[in-house]
């Protein structure tokens, strides 16, 4: 019953443990001893309440393995759900980590991505701040899956200023692309790159159905492009399995933030998740591009062995 009263005292109430020895004539250290016992009994119990159903451990183990600032896990439930469904929920804990973590002084960038869109739609409240646009619109895409959209919603959320890219994500070739960036309205969203703070980007592996800029290329270029590494895609551009940038002739032809402008964000919170894109998870993480990574059970554990493997040495 003591050992009751004092942790009722300590948790509950919200007494110090000072106040709790003056009271019962102890001293602190005692309290201390006595709210261990009460825990280790099982007298206290610890319950967590999350507003979505992410694995802790799994999550932890992650963040430490890449040296991350944050990672979000969904739990190994998640795993024998549609692809569909679990792109919803990873999109909801963006969303929620995003309303949580945004401040005014904030200008914050997305790419387009079906995980980035999801996302977008479970954004509730964010601070008046901008919102700007890093890869053009990916063609054959309705409108409300297009990124240009994207940006609209979450502008009608947060009230700020919208930086679209009324342009395709891949042109024709460089001549095209040069020219469309100097387009008053197109040059004005390139130009707010350097002031993001924070980027919200999805994780693509170059392999079919799990990269859309692979998808948008002819058979020719994607294997051109497979040849000479390519392994993961962010926002058109390219990494290699050891998470160095990729030069190859698709920079020239995308509009699209550069490797450089990724690199420079303080907060970029990417979106990779799936087994198939586990390969290409690793990589970028090797980058150092990315703080806070949001996955599922199903590419954190392999993402485990990766890591364990050839160990990281620092994360953003």
């Amino acid at each position: 019953m003591l050992l009751a009263t004092v942790a009722r005292r300590f948790y509950v109430q919200g007494r110090s443990k000072l106040e709790i020895a003056d009271e019962f004539g102890v001293s602190r250290f005692k309290v201390a001893r006595m709210l261990d016992t009460a825990m280790e009994s099982g007298l206290v119990r610890v319950e967590f309440s999350l507003p979505a159903p992410v694995d802790l451990v799994l999550s932890d183990e992650v963040r430490s393995a890449y040296g991350l600032k944050r990672a979000l896990v969904l739990e190994r439930s998640t795993e024998r759900e549609p692809k569909e469904v679990v792109r919803a929920k990873i999109g909801s804990l963006a969303a929620r980590l995003l309303e949580e973590i945004a401040v005014p002084s904030d200008v914050i960038g997305l790419s387009w991505a079906r995980s980035v869109n999801a996302m977008t739609e479970a954004v509730r409240s964010l601070p008046r701040c901008p919102i700007v646009q890093l890869c053009g619109v990916q063609a054959g895409m309705d409108m409300r899956g297009r990124s240009v959209e994207t940006v609209s919603r979450v502008t009608s959320v947060s009230g700020g200023d919208a930086y679209p890219i009324f342009g395709p994500l891949v042109l024709p070739d460089r001549r095209t692309t040069e020219t469309l960036r100097r387009q008053p309205g197109i040059a004005e969203t390139f130009g707010q790159f350097r002031h993001l703070t924070k980027a919200v980007v999805s994780i693509g592996a170059w392999q079919p159905g799990e990269s859309t800029v692979y998808d948008a290329l002819d058979e020719a270029e994607r294997a051109a492009i497979a040849a000479r590494g390519a392994t993961a895609e962010v926002a058109a551009r390219l990494f290699d399995a050891s998470g160095n940038a990729l030069s190859t002739g698709l920079a020239h032809h995308v509009l699209a933030i550069s490797h450089e402008e990724l690199m420079a964000v303080p907060e970029v919170i990417a979106l990779g998740y799936s087994r198939p894109k586990a390969a290409a998870v690793d990589a970028v993480l090797r980058s150092g591009m990315v703080s806070t990574l949001i996955t599922d059970a199903a590419a954190a554990v392999p993402l485990l062995t990766l890591a364990a493997k050839n160990p990281v040495v620092s994360g953003k």
